[in-house]
């Protein structure tokens, strides 16, 4: 059984959206439940994350400076099978132990742009394990309203990280740490993936089913390159390392997507609720 502190965030968690207050608000949580080694129970944990490439997330093993490793990681040796919740949805995932060079490498980029984890590291008196966990499934998760509802929602995952980026430049001083460079490029593949996905799957369907949809589909499919270019000129400031000009990309960026996605749910949410069941592309 989680904790009372934990239990607390886990339902708040849970009856939210993945939105949390306190000490964890406006930043990357999930809920990963793992399968306990000795009891064969499920065990859930609240842990923040922080994005990889290739659409992985990794979490690290700190237990807050604890000496002895907590349960989950314990629990993923045995099994490294687990259920993820990002808040409004829910994958499997499949989990591996960082060894050697890549861990070293990635938990220093952490560790630049948050010092707390080489604080924890150092109390604890162990090397601090880092998991990555990646979808075991290359669909796309399981959402459970209609199509309509799912699209909502991964639109809600998108605003939602792309705030949480543009906080972390906006606090990033003087300079743009690897991390960062990592959460960036992350959200910008993950965007640009979603948006591939509808150009050949779902807006070509809409087009066959729902000739009616011709002038907003038409609309939305020029605003996709206009994201495109936005997301390649965002990339290319990202490697520059200049917050500044970093910000102003992601400003632009932000204004520009709002647009498309609010006009995108006025247009395609009713119709896609009465579709039968399908599931919308979307980011882990």
């Amino acid at each position: 059984m989680p904790n009372e502190f934990d239990q607390q965030i886990i339902e708040e968690f849970r009856a939210n959206g993945g939105r949390v207050g306190g000490m964890f608000e406006g930043g990357r949580l999930l809920l990963l439940t793992t399968t306990g080694a000795r009891s064969g129970k499920p065990h859930t944990t609240p842990l923040g994350y922080l994005p990889d490439e290739g659409g992985r997330v990794l979490v690290i093993a700190s237990a807050g400076g604890s000496p002895k490793h907590p349960a989950w990681y314990h629990n993923l040796v045995a099994n490294p099978r687990a259920t993820v919740e990002t808040g409004p949805f829910a994958y499997q995932a499949a989990a591996t132990v960082l060894s050697g060079d890549e861990r070293d490498r990635v938990f220093a980029r952490a560790a630049e742009a948050d010092p707390g984890w080489a604080e924890y590291e150092e109390r604890s008196g162990r090397v601090l394990p880092v998991v990555a966990l990646a979808a075991a499934d290359p669909g796309p998760p399981e959402y459970p309203g209609g199509m309509g509802d799912t699209l909502k929602a991964i639109h809600e995952v998108f605003r939602r990280e792309l705030a949480i980026v543009r906080a972390e430049v906006a606090a990033s001083g003087p300079g743009i740490t690897a991390q960062l460079r990592v959460n960036c490029l992350a959200f910008c593949q993950g965007l640009g993936h979603h948006h591939t996905m509808e150009g050949q799957g779902m807006f070509p369907h809409l087009e066959r089913e729902h000739p009616e949809l011709a002038e907003p589909l038409n609309r939305l499919y020029a605003e996709h390159e206009t994201v495109e270019r936005l997301l390649t000129e965002l990339q290319a400031t990202i490697k520059d390392g200049d917050p500044a000009s970093l910000l102003g990309e992601i400003d632009r960026l932000i204004a520009e997507l709002e647009a498309h996605l609010d006009y995108e749910e006025e247009q395609l949410v009713p119709v896609l609720n009465a579709l039968p069941g399908r599931r919308a592309p979307g980011p882990r």
